[in-house]
């Protein structure tokens, strides 16, 4: 069960498919509020298509779980890909409510910033037949790592439109040129999944008919599924595109401002995946998600009350600091208390859980924020997750992975 079987080079291209697809992320998550904004959306209508971006992950994570070892990972991952660079075409030179409402449900376009969805859940299957069970929590460490670099300078990369303009680009062109950078980027996606080898495919002999839910492990991936689903809802609430729209509503931050912004953010959380093995190691990996968790949740609460800009950064930073160190131990627990042939069912089924809770938190984030104010949802947020962390702790604390058993 925890030998690993594919070889370095499949590791390696798994570690550049996650970098190629955060980079992506990381600026079109920060350049879709704006660039909704620019042609004349409504808060509320920016809040349905962030929520229909959020279903369209969901429809691919639900076909990824329940078809993907049947029609072979590689291939559920190139196409993918390829309906993501469809749709990405289809936002960049079609920007009415319509078309857009249609094709972010392909989807094309991840408001997030965050490597969360069908791809995730079928490469987390894939990683532990790459590793030991020691190794398992370091190889998805690594994994983060390399999405979340990426990812931070892919908001870096979120300054470009400014740059185009200066040199005589209009508004509107400059952000479409970005979002065909992103469908080029998805292409080379699709091409590098069918570069991956057999063994990383699904070790299961039955693979005749699509898993819904795991039967050896039907109770802890429902209880987990659960859980993930109540982080998620108080995620989706403050997703990285409805963030760059609270600073820049809040503070007047530009284009430039932000992309520096989420840049730091996001190297304030790349490097805590490294620290996330090593302290898994001394506390194990529920403790590890929890009381990191926990405390960046308290700081997300202290964002809106913030009385400047510098104020509201710095706690932000602070926050992304512990946030995240949550992400591999949670995908190496997941992975770790199911069988090798449920892993892509379990994977996939608490990514749909997260993405379906998520889906329904824009829309609320856009009402929050014209009926309640800008400070709503962020409020909202940190309570809900904060109360995930308690029930997770009380929950989880004494069923332990084979490594810490």
């Amino acid at each position: 069960m925890d030998n690993a079987t594919a070889s370095p080079i499949d590791r390696r291209l798994v570690y550049a498919t996650a970098g190629l697809r955060s980079f992506g992320y990381g600026y079109t998550s920060v350049l879709l509020g704006p660039y909704l904004k620019s042609e004349g959306f409504s808060p509320l209508k920016v809040g349905i298509l962030l929520t229909t971006a959020l279903v369209g992950g969901l429809v691919l994570t639900l076909a990824a779980s329940l078809w993907g070892d049947r029609l072979g990972r590689r291939r559920a991952l190139a196409g993918s890909a390829l309906l993501a660079t469809i749709g990405a075409v289809v936002v960049a030179m079609w920007p009415n409510f319509a078309p857009l409402l249609a094709v972010t449900l392909l989807g094309a376009i991840n408001p997030t910033g965050q490597d969360r969805g069908a791809f995730n859940a079928v490469e987390s299957a894939m990683l532990p037949q790459m590793a030991s069970a020691r190794e398992r929590t370091w190889v998805f460490s690594r994994y983060n790592l390399v999405a979340a670099l990426a990812a931070s300078f892919g908001a870096l990369a979120a300054g470009a439109p400014t740059l185009l303009r200066h040199v005589g680009a209009g508004e509107q062109d400059a952000f479409r040129v970005m979002f065909l950078l992103y469908a080029a980027a998805m292409a080379v996606l699709a091409l590098l999944y069918l570069r991956l080898s057999h063994a990383v495919e699904a070790e299961s002999a039955d693979l005749s008919r699509p898993r819904l839910i795991p039967a050896k492990s039907r109770r802890i991936i429902g209880g987990l599924a659960a859980l993930f689903a109540l982080d998620a809802f108080g995620g989706g609430l403050v997703v990285q595109s409805y963030l760059a729209y609270w600073f820049n509503l809040k503070f007047g931050f530009s284009l430039s401002q932000l992309g520096y912004l989420f840049f730091a953010t996001g190297m304030a959380a790349s490097f805590s995946f490294l620290v996330a093995a090593k302290v898994s190691e001394k506390i194990g990996l529920v403790n590890t998600m929890v009381f990191t968790h926990l405390p960046s949740n308290i700081l997300l609460f202290f964002v809106p009350l913030a009385p400047n800009a510098a104020s509201a950064v710095a706690l932000l930073l602070a926050r992304q600091a512990l946030s995240q160190m949550d992400v591999p131990t949670r995908q190496s627990y997941t992975m770790a208390v199911v069988a090798p042939e449920e892993r892509t069912a379990a994977g996939g089924i608490t990514a749909v859980s997260r993405t379906a809770a998520q889906s329904a938190s824009p829309s609320l984030s856009g009402w929050m924020t014209h009926a309640v104010g800008l400070s709503g949802p962020l409020l909202l947020a940190a309570s809900i997750k904060g109360f995930y962390d308690l029930v997770l702790w009380t929950a989880f604390r004494k069923r332990k992975p084979p490594e810490e058993g």
